[in-house]
């Protein structure tokens, strides 16, 4: 039941790394010039424990990537009946707000808790998002996730998979 309990509140973020050479899922990065670069959308619990992870060209939308994201958590053992494979909530930063993303969670049975655009900072959800950028900066401890060298991006997929294993391997070893 632990596990289920963890999934209550989700964050969700994205952040760009610039790549020397990218073939698949490449776009030019908005904030560098027109740089190719790719950018990783990422899930994870209340804990920082990533749940999801998935690249896309720098180019694109965190809030085209947002829905693909929540439906990539896979389903988590718990207690008796059917494992829960999404959250109760979601949060997420200003780039998240949008009428589909918030439709679309609450027709996935999430409650979106998402800042609104044109307000003034002070929500509250701030106090969250060191949670996952937390998340970020141990798979930058891997010097293979840090800056992108692969040229496939399957490679480069399989490297963030794996640092996402050892991430919830350390946190489970205590």
């Amino acid at each position: 039941m632990a596990a289920v309990d963890r999934v209550d509140k989700c964050e969700t973020i994205s952040v760009h790394e610039v790549a020397k050479w990218i073939r698949l899922r490449k776009g030019p990065n908005p904030t560098d010039r027109a740089k190719p670069g790719s950018k990783r959308h990422l899930i994870c619990d209340g804990q920082g424990i990533p749940l999801a992870i998935q690249l896309t060209g720098a180019n694109r939308n965190d809030s085209l990537e947002a829905l693909a994201v929540v439906d990539a958590i896979p389903p988590l053992q718990g207690g008796r009946g059917r494992p829960r494979s999404r959250p109760h909530r979601v949060l997420g930063d200003r780039g998240y707000d949008a009428q589909s993303i918030r439709q679309g969670l609450r027709e996935r049975g999430v409650l979106p808790l998402l800042a609104m655009r044109n307000t003034e900072h002070g929500s509250g959800l701030g106090k969250w998002r060191w949670v996952v950028e937390r998340t970020f900066a141990w798979l930058n401890e891997f010097r293979r996730l840090r800056v992108r060298y692969e040229k496939r991006a399957d490679i480069h997929e399989a490297f963030l998979a794996l640092g996402c294993i050892l991430v919830c391997w350390r946190f489970l070893s205590g």
